[in-house]
């Protein structure tokens, strides 16, 4: 019978303690790694975010601790988005991927004021109106490029998010475009005027390149008759410089020893009053 009283008592004492430790155990809450704890007491959601890392024991049935996920997260949006360039051509951009993240800070607003942040903090309509902000911007030639594109999608995200939520409650960390292109019409557009370009290109240095050819050959004849011309100069200015020595040189006596080394030893068959002047011998007799 002891045993019995014993036991009953100590029944009666162990049930309060376990009911109240379970209590206990079940108002602690531990914050993990990449989140923040939003505290709740009598409805009301506490303005200060509590950190990761920290324990919080909360008051039963009347304060309550929830956690908001700070990590990367990823928004994909797989269909096509179209837009127009600066100069109204129509281009998309397809399996557009934005990484955002929640700022600890804002855990608290964001968890009072937005209705099912977890799936709609980052919206498809929010990210095309973005998409097609920045396509309008750019040229045809720049909005396919990443680099240029990206950014500018970052940007005009960030600004519609600010406006939407506060400067700062959502990061846009990173926006990649997976596909971006224009109409099939455009491309094979572009494509006859890069083949005509190519060919006006080829034709224009064909042409250049005969007319060079010409020029030189212009200028290879040009040379040519000058070398000739220069030659014949050269030629008659030599002649003229030996007539005029052979001149210098014809003295009277030397011209009539020319006439005696000619004759043949033969008299002339015409005679006449002149005809044996100049040889020496005939004029003795």
């Amino acid at each position: 019978m002891k045993l019995l009283k014993i036991l009953k008592k100590a029944a009666l004492v162990a049930v309060p303690v376990i009911i109240i430790g379970g209590v206990v155990l079940n108002n602690i809450t531990i914050i993990p790694t990449g989140y923040t704890g939003v505290r709740v007491k009598f409805g009301q959601v506490q303005q200060e975010p509590v950190r990761s890392g920290r324990v919080i024991v909360t008051l039963p049935f009347a304060e309550h601790v929830y956690t908001v996920n700070n990590k990367q997260q990823d928004y994909r949006i797989g269909n096509q988005i179209w837009g127009e360039t600066d100069d109204k051509t129509p281009v998309y951009a397809a399996d557009v991927t934005v990484t955002y993240q929640i700022a600890p800070e804002r855990s608290s607003w964001i968890y009072a004021n937005v209705s099912n942040y977890t799936n709609a903090l980052v919206s498809e309509p929010l990210v095309a109106s973005a998409v097609k902000s920045a396509m309008v911007e750019l040229s045809p030639g720049d909005v396919t490029n990443r680099a240029r594109i990206e950014p500018l999608i970052q940007q005009k995200l960030t600004e519609a998010l600010a406006a939407k939520y506060d400067e700062g409650t959502v990061v846009i960390n990173k926006v990649v475009v997976g596909n971006m292109d224009f109409e099939p019409a455009y491309n094979e557009a572009i494509q006859a005027k890069s083949i005509a370009a190519q060919a006006q290109a080829r034709a224009t240095i064909e042409n250049q390149t005969a007319i060079a050819r010409a020029e030189a050959d212009k200028k290879v004849a040009l040379l040519k008759a000058e070398a000739d011309a220069e030659k014949v100069r050269i030629a008659a200015q030599a002649e003229a410089e030996a007539n005029r020595l052979i001149q210098q040189s014809l003295t009277p006596e030397l011209i009539e020893m020319k006439k005696i080394d000619a004759w043949d030893g033969k008299l002339p068959t015409v005679m006449g009053s002149n005809t044996l002047m100049g040889l020496g011998v005939l004029d003795e007799q």
